[in-house]
């Protein structure tokens, strides 16, 4: 990021992979920045990240322990903050298909107070991230977090005369975060039985360095009302298995509750007010206002064919083998070696 003055950043759900992967670039990277809240709700995590960025080494770091679901203390938080990347979530699907509630809770009311705390507080820049399980949902998970894009996009017309920009980021499913894929198949390769939920299945990758560099980007261009779409590679989940455990048995042991065979960022629907950026697409509001401002600011913008869908079974770009083996290395563990 590159900015005149001083940068003041809250992370929501800031001790997460995404959270932890975030400040650590903005430390690296970003001497413009003054202050780095992390706004999570588990004092262990927060305790672990004290120890991983201590004070004296890091004294633009503050921890602050609070819910998304309070927005009392989201008020409280945001006190001199301008820029918030909100992260915070609940998102394993077959726990939502059980605890809809609390989903529906920390998702999606988490998110209208994120909004309205931001209106309260002065703050001048909103990310939130979405996942590609918000395009055309079928869990509950998804159709959340579809919920909460719905409502940071449409903020956007209630700043009234506000310096203030709400975007969305939506990319797939994170290399090596906690709960996904990779991770799972690397323990259960030891055991020498990976179990294949469907053998079509297919998924978008990301790395978290990129999925970071997005919300950097996003950041600093936004306009607001955007919904960002990186253009990433597909993977099929036979190849994940073959490139972790070779030898390993991999019975098919059926989708789980909410799953999809196949991914999706961008629907049909969404066609006739996407636009092609470059390396990444924006879904933009209908009402064609965010185009114009995109055409008047001469910025290189260009609509998509109508019908176009943005899914993981056709995606132009699939990982091979070879290149997932080479991935877990770099980005999860330096060590790996196929079973």
């Amino acid at each position: 990021m590159h900015s005149d003055r001083p940068l003041r950043l809250l992370v929501t759900g800031g001790t997460g992979s995404f959270g932890r992967a975030f400040v650590q670039t903005l430390l690296d990277s970003c001497p413009e920045v003054e202050r780095i809240v992390v706004f999570s709700r588990d004092e262990l995590k927060q305790w672990e990240m004290q120890q991983q960025f201590p004070e004296a080494r890091f004294p633009q770091l503050r921890f602050f322990l609070g819910d998304v679901r309070d927005h009392g203390r989201l008020v409280r938080a945001l006190q001199g903050v301008d820029t918030v990347v909100h992260a915070a979530a609940l998102k394993q699907v077959p726990a939502a298909e059980y605890n809809p509630i609390e989903f529906i809770k920390t998702n999606v009311l988490g998110a209208e107070n994120v909004v309205q705390a931001s209106l309260d507080a002065g703050v001048k820049r909103v990310v939130a991230l979405s996942t590609d399980k918000a395009a055309a949902p079928i869990n509950l998970y998804g159709a959340t977090k579809l919920c909460s894009d719905k409502l940071f996009i449409a903020a956007n017309n209630i700043k009234g005369k506000r310096d203030l920009r709400f975007s969305v980021v939506r990319y797939g499913n994170v290399m090596g975060s906690r709960g996904s894929v990779i991770p799972f198949f690397l323990e259960k390769a030891m055991t020498g039985v990976l179990p294949i939920t469907d053998p079509a299945m297919t998924r978008f990758n990301i790395s978290l360095s990129e999925g970071v560099a997005m919300v950097l980007w996003a950041l600093e261009n936004a306009l607001g009302g955007e919904l960002f779409v990186p253009k990433i590679p597909s993977y099929r989940i036979t190849d994940v298995a073959e490139a972790i455990g070779p030898t390993c048995e991999k019975p098919i042991t059926g989708i789980r509750p909410g799953e999809k065979i196949h991914e999706e960022m961008i629907t049909a629907s969404d066609s006739f007010t996407t636009m092609d950026l470059g390396e990444y697409y924006a879904i933009l509001p209908s009402d064609g206002r965010l185009l114009q401002r995109y055409q008047g600011e001469g910025r290189s913008v260009m609509a998509v064919e109508p019908g176009f869908a943005y899914n993981s079974s056709t995606n132009p770009e699939f990982l091979t083998v070879k290149q997932l083996r080479e991935l877990i290395r770099d980005h999860v563990d330096p060590q790996f070696q196929p079973v």
